[in-house]
């Protein structure tokens, strides 16, 4: 071919229609668990190559159905301990919604034998109650099912929920004396049973007796906390009568009210603690095992008044609630407040099931309902025709009613 000219070599382009966008996965980060079954995060983004260079697109360009999993399961070794669970409860009710629940005990992997709960501390927990609905209960007229509705708790409607022994001195308690409202002795059982049940269920109780010995040592929580309760017009004296708590580890116990909050660690036995409320929240947290407090708590008349005669104080656990009314000889305007509480280890939740505040004109002098969690002091207002669902973090809340 050399007497025959020879053409310039080229390039020609063969398809000027770019790949379709893909999805790209990245490399799994790490585990979430360091022993038994985890998650490790991927990321997933839609890309495409224009030009020979990859760039980013929305995610909608990519085919929906094919997109990969944003967390893939992992395993880096077998846990020593893990949480194992009963089988769930019958629901509580016959009819209508009501409350399941299982047990939880710490298991061993080599011997598959229940140890001692601290050693699955650091792992999380299911959960271990759960609603359940029996279905519709009957209509009866005029009828309402047991604690189906709240109501200002008077001396008269206070719960057995902690020993009144104030007759017996401290160091002679071999028995915790405080319990909750299930904790009645079983025909034939010894104290041996009693004192198990103590150490087990004292912790996210309530306490509504006018006096009582609370034994927080032993119990198996890291964090246990227990709530006192008297009606309006009380307030509440706490004596620490023994405490084996561990400063240097960090060990330390909390009180808690509407008008006063302190901690404290050392110097603790025979302190006298006073709510300047009518209630009251002790939370102890601990470290070594065995470890704790012994409570004696009374009650009486409130030195200063701290509400209004419109305030309501209610303890649960259901209910109705309807707005106050104004008392006819006050004259000037009084916001009327409606105080809940409820054992530690429960939640509230304030369902609107009618409203009507007016129209949502004037956005500062119209009706309105606020509502306050006590836990974190965070303060929702609901006003004119809206209805809500209000749920809390802690086990107290406080609803005021402007009009």
């Amino acid at each position: 071919c050399q007497p025959v000219p020879k053409p310039e070599s080229r390039v020609e382009v063969c398809d000027l229609n770019p790949c379709p966008p893909r999805w790209k996965v990245t490399p799994a980060g790490p585990c979430s668990s360091s022993c038994g079954l985890g998650l490790a995060v991927q990321l997933v983004t839609c890309v495409q190559i224009l030009h020979g260079q990859e760039v980013l697109q929305e995610e909608h360009l990519c085919p929906v159905a094919e997109k990969p999993l944003t967390s893939v399961p992992c395993v880096i070794r077998t846990c020593s301990y893990e949480w194992s669970f009963s089988e769930w409860s019958e629901c509580s009710t016959s009819c209508g919604n009501g409350i399941q629940t299982r047990q939880d005990f710490c298991l061993s992997s080599l011997t598959h034998k229940p140890v001692n709960p601290l050693f699955c501390r650091r792992f999380p927990k299911a959960v271990v109650v759960r609603g359940c609905s029996a279905g519709p209960c009957p209509e009866q007229e005029g009828t309402q099912s047991p604690g189906a509705e709240l109501q200002p708790v008077t001396a008269a409607t206070l719960l057995p929920t902690a020993a009144a022994a104030p007759q017996h001195r401290h160091k002679e308690l071999d028995v915790p004396l405080a319990a909750g409202p299930s904790e009645h002795t079983k025909p034939g059982g010894g104290e041996e049973d009693m004192a198990k049940r103590s150490f087990l269920c004292v912790c996210g109780n309530l306490f509504l007796n006018a006096t009582g010995i609370i034994n927080m040592t032993g119990v198996e929580s890291r964090d246990c906390m227990v709530a006192i309760g008297r009606p309006l017009r009380e307030e509440i004296s706490v004596t620490i009568l023994e405490s084996s708590l561990n400063c240097t580890a960090g060990e330390v116990l909390l009180f808690s009210g509407r008008m006063m909050w302190r901690t404290g660690c050392r110097k603790l036995p025979l302190s006298l603690i006073n709510s300047r409320t009518n209630t009251l929240i002790v939370k102890q947290r601990v470290v070594l095992p065995g470890n704790g407090v012994i409570l004696q708590y009374s009650s009486r008349t409130a030195a200063k008044k701290y509400y209004q005669d419109c305030d309501q104080q209610l303890f649960g656990p259901q209910g109705e609630l309807v707005n106050p009314v104004q008392l006819p000889e006050e004259r000037e305007q009084v916001v009327c407040r409606t105080f809940i509480t409820v054992a530690p280890r429960q939640r509230i939740s304030i369902r609107a099931l009618n409203t009507d505040l007016g129209p949502e004109g004037n956005q500062t002098h119209f009706n309105y309902i606020l509502v306050r969690d006590v836990s974190t002091m965070k303060t929702v207002v609901f006003h004119g025709k809206q209805p809500f669902l209000w749920q809390s973090t802690g086990s107290q809340a406080e609803i005021e009613f402007h009009e």
